[in-house]
């Protein structure tokens, strides 16, 4: 499946939420895109809002269809705890996320492309697959010469405050998972309720 290169702004908007997590795309239009703009009143089906909360979390995390699908079917063969949540958990856990997170980058596309070009370390090693899942304790990090990059400073310098599910050195940059997150500690946006009833109709 080939990569979304068009306006992410318009996808906020479309969904009413910031994707990128810096509020900028509807801070300034906050309303649908298009020539009815704000008196666009359009009914959504049940089908239509459990399609739409899929689609602000697999965008938010920027994953394809197959990819969050597959991850959604891991969720289900966790015995402990709700799928929902399982699969939520499973998403923050991507080394990805945890560099925007950790304030390493400021958006998680960002983030992403720190991973992909060898700048993130993983217990010292480097790691470049987005997708990898880190574990619990396993420590998070950047190459030294990749501390110095422009984007990364301000990245940090624009960092406010991390999950308390994650440590971080301020003094080495260096941040680690502590533990799983709850679910209040994640996306407060995301009904994920309805994402499990969107794939318990096609799975």
């Amino acid at each position: 499946m080939s990569r979304y290169t068009g306006p992410s702004w318009k996808r906020s908007r479309r969904l009413g939420i910031s994707l990128s997590g810096t509020g900028k795309e509807i801070s300034r239009r906050n309303y649908a895109p298009g020539v009815h703009g704000p008196n666009n009143r359009s009914r959504v089906s049940e089908y239509g809002s459990q399609l739409k909360e899929k689609q602000k979390l697999r965008w938010m995390f920027g994953l394809n269809e197959r990819q969050f699908r597959n991850l959604f079917v891991r969720a289900g063969k966790i015995r402990e705890g709700k799928r929902g949540v399982n699969f939520m958990i499973l998403l923050e856990r991507r080394l990805d996320n945890l560099v925007y997170r950790l304030g390493f980058a400021s958006t998680r596309e960002q983030a992403r492309q720190l991973v992909n070009h060898g700048h993130v370390l993983v217990n010292g090693k480097r790691v470049d697959i987005p997708s990898y899942e880190v574990q619990v304790g396993e420590e998070i990090s950047l190459k030294e010469k990749s501390k110095s990059l422009q984007q990364v400073k301000d990245a940090l310098d624009q960092a406010v405050a991390r999950p308390s599910f994650l440590s971080f050195d301020d003094n080495k940059l260096v941040g680690s998972l502590v533990r799983l997150p709850e679910r209040d500690e994640m996306e407060p946006d995301i009904d994920e309720s309805l994402v499990v009833e969107f794939y318990n109709k096609k799975l």
